[in-house]
């Protein structure tokens, strides 16, 4: 009996990437699909009934558990995470599906043992699991991931002095490297803690920590010198209540 899948995740280099690794470890597997947001991937589970969807956690809009809860019953699902340890010692515990970025093939070949073993899978059970892990303080991004060719490298949270809008990409900027990723300024502001990054200026996040001084000018604008950066930042009027409570 064939076995079909589709893949979901915002980033298509990532898709390619795991769709390589697929078919390197599990040739026999069909990819019947891919998407690249939400609502697109429910449109194609209900064209193709796929047996298997490999499903980012954390996309715009439409997040992969809203995903989840809409595919059809016969689907399992293999969570793809960038969440940090604490998140994935309570997936091993549970005996969940996921796959943590960049995905390596030890752990890739054991998703593919255990779903040609299990003949059904708890989705109930699985939505709720990561429903609570989301609501927890670790549902703060831990990681970003940034492409590069054919690499994927994950940038710590804690590693980032601020990060830049650029027009429909975002830099982030930590003390040694600049990394581009495309993911928008509101996105990652939605997605970082407030109590560690502020945004600044609607193209500006910086990392609170970071900050050394802040010298308001007469139009309540703050000029921001760095800790761990010589670059020099410059908040907008709108965010300067921000520096009020430092």
């Amino acid at each position: 009996m064939n076995t079909n899948a589709i893949i979901v995740d915002d980033e298509p280099k990532l898709v390619d990437y795991l769709d390589g690794k697929l078919a390197k470890l599990w040739p026999e597997l069909t990819i019947a699909g891919i998407a690249h947001n939400g609502q697109n991937a429910i449109d194609l589970a209900n064209e193709v009934q796929p047996d298997i969807a490999f499903l980012d956690i954390q996309m715009p809009n439409m997040s992969g558990l809203q995903v989840a809860e809409a595919l059809p019953a016969k689907t399992k699902v293999v969570f793809i995470t960038a969440y940090d340890e604490f998140a994935v010692d309570a997936f091993q515990r549970a005996a969940v599906d996921y796959l943590l970025k960049p995905v390596s093939d030890i752990r890739l070949r054991q998703t593919i043992v255990r779903l040609k073993e299990r003949s059904d899978q708890n989705r109930e059970e699985l939505v709720k699991l990561l429903r609570s892990i989301s609501e927890e303080k670790h549902s703060y991004l831990q990681w970003i991931r940034a492409g590069f060719g054919d690499t994927i490298e994950l940038i710590s949270v804690q590693d980032i002095i601020y990060c830049k809008a650029e027009h429909k990409y975002t830099s982030i900027i930590t003390r040694h490297r600049k990394f581009v990723i495309r993911r928008s300024i509101k996105d990652l502001e939605q997605q970082l803690d407030p109590n560690r990054f502020w945004r600044i200026h609607r193209g500006l996040i910086v990392r609170i920590d970071q900050i050394q001084k802040a010298q308001r000018d007469l139009r309540g604008r703050y000029t921001i010198t760095l800790r761990d950066c010589p670059d020099i930042l410059r908040s907008s009027r709108n965010y300067g209540t921000l520096f009020k409570m430092m």
